[in-house]
């Protein structure tokens, strides 16, 4: 019910002036660049993620996103400069994804891996599928894949995808041999299952379509 409700009315949460310019800022930079398919790095913590993607995708370009200027100040978990197909902003992707939807920036790729799990029965409405703009993410379309090692979060990320009206998605195991993230690398040495789902949606290129539509 929660996320038939949000796919059926407006989120209205003002946009910050902040993540307006923080938005600005990352656009900019993937213009400069060449504008190559955008790939999106969302919660990128530290950055491994997104220097992983980088070099995986040479011909795409990796805007990393994390609200904590913290986490993407440390650099700790890899040396040398950052790749030219890369770049990294602060931002809240509550605001950072509907600016990209009214600007009709639709990413190639887009990742979320090992989000918080907001396990507590009453948190539902803090993870990524059961917030209120979770239609605003599959309205991007391209390819959108999620990383866990809880089942539950996955299950029901593919839950919310298949009820927006994405094709059949299910929870499934996933293994490596070379982990992108500190979290995926810590999970997978401590013997934790990673979980994930993923679901090709179709990219849209024309403006004022909407991949998910309300129900």
């Amino acid at each position: 019910m929660l996320v038939a409700r949000h796919a059926s009315t407006d989120f209205r949460k003002p946009i910050t002036d902040y993540n307006r310019q923080a938005f600005a800022q990352s656009i900019a930079r993937w213009r400069a660049a060449g504008a190559a398919p955008l790939i999106l790095d969302t919660g990128c913590g530290v950055g491994l993620s997104s220097l992983n993607l980088a070099t995986q995708y040479p011909d795409h370009y990796v805007i990393g996103i994390d609200q904590s200027a913290d986490r993407l100040a440390r650099n700790t978990h890899w040396q040398g400069e950052i790749p030219e197909n890369l770049c990294f902003i602060r931002a809240d992707l509550v605001d950072y994804w509907r600016l990209l939807l009214k600007a009709e920036i639709f990413p190639a790729r887009h990742y979320l891996l090992y989000p918080n799990p907001w396990p507590k029965i009453g948190h539902l409405a803090r993870r990524w599928h059961g917030h209120a703009v979770f239609p605003a993410l599959l309205a991007l379309g391209g390819y959108i894949e999620c990383r866990s090692n809880w089942r539950i979060y996955i299950e029901e990320f593919a839950s919310a995808l298949t009820q927006l009206g994405a094709p059949l998605t299910r929870c499934e195991v996933y293994t490596t041999d070379t982990p992108i993230t500190p979290f995926e690398r810590k999970y997978m040495a401590s013997g934790h299952h990673l979980w994930r789902c993923h679901v090709q949606l179709p990219t849209v290129s024309a403006p004022g379509v909407s991949l998910i539509q309300n129900r």
